[in-house]
């Protein structure tokens, strides 16, 4: 096996630019890993916001961005069971996705869906860990309840819409142009609500409350989203697009038993993400294989194209996952 790879890093913090090709030593399986040579890496915002020098990986983790991906198992290390050489998986890493081998916690692999391709797959880890453990373990969604989702047809967006309406949640969902409402209709929404156009929070209050909201965009909507809550509501943060500081009034929170809380995922331990593995295993992956939920795609790009799957990113005009082709399949 090659002891070289390619890969991409990011050579200073900036913009998309900054991302270049480059040759490193291929990783190896220290205690509880496995190391995969990848086949296909998805592109999310905190990759993003780590070559803007805004998200430093954890301690020990690549320096490499890239978290989850999708290919075949080659090396096993001391501790691992339950995998084989030769197994297709996808993969929630701490880091390094974007390189042709990278290595991560065996336990935070799942198997690839029956009758899903590599580059779909790509697309799983991250966004389903993310809504997973935010909408239903944080959030505690049921059924009948009254789900608000901001970028309803981003990536976490399209898998969050998916997974509350399936498990009986009356789904609601914002995005910035009647495409991307459409296409959050198509996947569940009972509502779509073009921000530009009409206040979310108005249309929320008119319908009793919502009693769970899912915001990655922070900044002025925090103080919207306690308003547009129901007595007794939640609100999940998972970024902060629009910044992390707001003015509230925080008697609301009393008077309506309001719940703030919110959770990043990189930095939760091994332990905490491989519970969640194992939650998605029992409850989601079923569904995976039967086609009753799929990641929605939007492009493809060559792995010595990462500066161009940024800048799509960064554009907001893309509806779902846009993944990096490293060696396809």
């Amino acid at each position: 096996m090659a002891q070289d790879m390619r890969a991409v890093e990011i050579t200073k913090p900036g913009g998309p630019d900054v991302l270049q090709p480059v040759t490193r030593p291929r990783p190896t399986a220290d205690h509880g890993q496995v190391v995969i040579e990848v086949a296909w890496a998805g592109v999310n915002r905190p990759d993003a916001l780590q070559r803007a020098g805004l998200y430093n990986p954890p301690p020990n983790a690549s320096d490499l961005p890239g978290l989850e991906a999708s290919g075949t198992i080659v090396e096993i290390g001391p501790g691992v069971s339950g995998w084989a050489i030769g197994d297709k998986v996808c993969a929630l890493l701490p880091g390094g996705g974007y390189a042709e081998y990278v290595a991560t916690p065996a336990a935070h692999c799942l198997p690839v869906p029956d009758g899903m391709g590599l580059k779909e797959a790509a697309c799983l880890p991250e966004t389903y860990f993310t809504v997973w453990s935010n909408v239903f373990i944080r959030g505690g969604l049921t059924g009948g309840e009254r789900f608000l989702v901001h970028g309803g047809s981003s990536g976490i967006g399209t898998t969050a819409i998916q997974l509350a309406n399936h498990f009986g949640a009356r789904v609601f969902a914002t995005a910035g142009s009647e495409e991307k409402c459409q296409a959050c209709r198509d996947l569940g929404a009972e509502v779509a609500i073009n921000y530009r156009e009409d206040d979310f929070k108005q249309v929320m209050k008119d319908e009793g409350g919502a009693h769970l909201i899912l915001c990655m965009v922070g900044g002025p909507y925090i103080a919207r989203n306690l308003s547009a809550l129901a007595d007794d509501g939640r609100l999940v943060q998972i970024a902060f697009l629009q910044g992390p500081k707001a003015e509230v009034n925080f008697a609301q929170l009393m008077t309506r038993r309001l719940t703030m809380t919110g959770s990043t995922l990189r930095p939760q331990s091994d332990l905490a993400k491989a519970r969640i593995a194992q939650d998605l295993r029992e409850a989601v992956w079923p569904l995976l294989s039967a086609d009753r939920i799929r990641p929605v795609m939007d492009s493809e790009f060559p792995l010595d194209d990462a500066t161009g799957a940024h800048t799509r990113m960064e554009s907001s005009g893309h509806i779902g996952k846009i993944v990096l082709e490293v060696a396809g399949g």
